[in-house]
């Protein structure tokens, strides 16, 4: 699904416009990135935490060459699900495997 998708069935189910739909996903996308990005975590309680991590710096080979070289350390995005979207999940796949 895409963000188009999204806002298609958000705008649905809301019982708004897709217009509506379309800039209140923008608004909280930007304010998670926003948050995320001075390093604080966001938790939506159900459905997971957003958070930056730190990754530390490490020796990665070039597959072509076979040459060493050096990945500095860097900062990056982070998401865990939270226990309920996990079940969800997890009794979605269950219920699939039996058929």
């Amino acid at each position: 699904m895409n963000k188009s998708e999204l806002v298609e069935v958000a705008a649905k189910e809301a019982g708004i416009t897709k217009a509506a739909a379309d800039k209140a996903l923008s608004a909280i996308i930007a304010a998670v990135v926003k948050t995320v990005t001075k390093g604080e975590s966001v938790t939506l309680v159900g459905f997971g935490t957003f958070k930056s991590a730190k990754r530390a710096a490490r020796t990665g080979k070039n597959p072509k060459t076979g040459a060493t070289l050096k990945i500095p350390a860097t900062t990056v995005p982070k998401f865990t699900a939270g226990t309920a979207f996990k079940a969800s999940v997890a009794a979605k796949k269950s219920a699939a495997k039996k058929k």
